[in-house]
């Protein structure tokens, strides 16, 4: 399938990959926008950063695209190249 409809897939909570990745395991999920308790958030430095400037119990948190990658690592804030978006070859994960 191609990049837009992976997108739809995305949404709905579905994770892609694609056959022409080299990387063997790697696939893509979304984490949605949601309202986040300050209290489930462990690292010091976010949460530094979301008590001196947000304050409150909560914080919004904006979606992100994030990869599952090769050596088992999470990438947040992953970005599509130009050939992921032009290619055809995206699939869902079984």
């Amino acid at each position: 399938m191609n990049f837009s409809n992976a997108l739809v897939y995305l949404k709905i909570g579905e994770k892609l990959t694609r056959t022409g990745w080299n990387g063997k395991g790697m696939f893509l999920f979304l984490l949605p926008a949601g309202t986040v308790p300050t209290k489930a958030i462990y690292d010091p430095a976010l949460r530094a950063v979301i008590e001196s400037e947000v304050g409150g119990e909560t914080f919004e948190a904006l979606g992100s695209i994030r990869m599952f990658t090769a050596d088992k690592k999470i990438l947040t804030g992953w970005l599509a190249s130009q050939t992921d978006i032009l290619s055809e070859d995206w699939q869902i994960l079984d």
